[in-house]
């Protein structure tokens, strides 16, 4: 396997340090320390630490998008794009997941112009699960509802995994986006007035 290349060694040193202390957080000293070169070394790489902060957050942009439309293209029904969007998000969270936390909070400390690239896809992302979701009720296999409400609470669930998930844990990000498909597609109620009064089914 070769080697990663200088450049490839401070982004992850930067992808482990904002991860971990966030953006503002972080030096460029610290990135140095990290990656094992001299501050001075980074300016051949990068203008700045901006630079890093754009292209670790596009990385997590890109991959959400691309999962998004792989599954798009391999199914048609939108229950089925809503249960393979969410094993696609989770299996991208796991496998990147100092770029996802990254992606998550820290994309905003960009300057206006690279934070309005990355809004961009945000929202293109977003689309997708919108998408799916209002072909769900119109096709009448999901419950009518604020299709915002429903997209923040499947993304909302899926996002968190980077905080709890550790490769080689008991579940896979396939089973752990199974069971919350279970409990997010089915609810947690039984029927119990409560409920039923609350979603106009009293």
């Amino acid at each position: 396997m070769p080697r990663p290349s200088q450049k490839d060694q401070i982004l992850a040193a930067a992808r482990r340090l904002f991860s971990d202390k966030g953006y503002h957080g972080t030096t460029i000293r610290e990135i140095a320390v990290e990656a094992g070169v001299l501050s001075g070394s980074l300016y051949a790489h990068i203008d700045s630490k901006e630079d890093l902060l754009f292209e670790i957050a596009d990385e997590g942009a890109e991959a959400f998008l691309l999962s998004a439309r792989a599954v798009e293209s391999k199914w048609q029904d939108p229950v089925d794009r809503l249960r393979e969007g969410l094993r696609a998000h989770i299996r991208v969270v796991a496998d990147k997941q100092e770029s996802a936390k990254v992606f998550f909070h820290e994309w905003r400390a960009l300057s206006d112009d690279r934070r309005k690239v990355i809004q961009s896809k945000r929202d293109r992302y977003e689309a997708h699960w919108r998408k799916w979701i209002e072909e769900g009720m119109a096709q009448g296999d999901v419950r009518r509802a604020d299709p915002k409400f429903v997209r923040l609470c499947l993304l909302s669930v899926a996002n968190w995994v980077y905080q709890w998930y550790r490769p080689g844990g008991e579940f896979t990000p396939e089973d752990i986006a199974e069971h919350f498909w279970v409990l997010l597609f089915n609810g947690i109620g039984t029927g119990h007035p409560a409920a039923c009064e609350l979603l106009g089914e009293a």
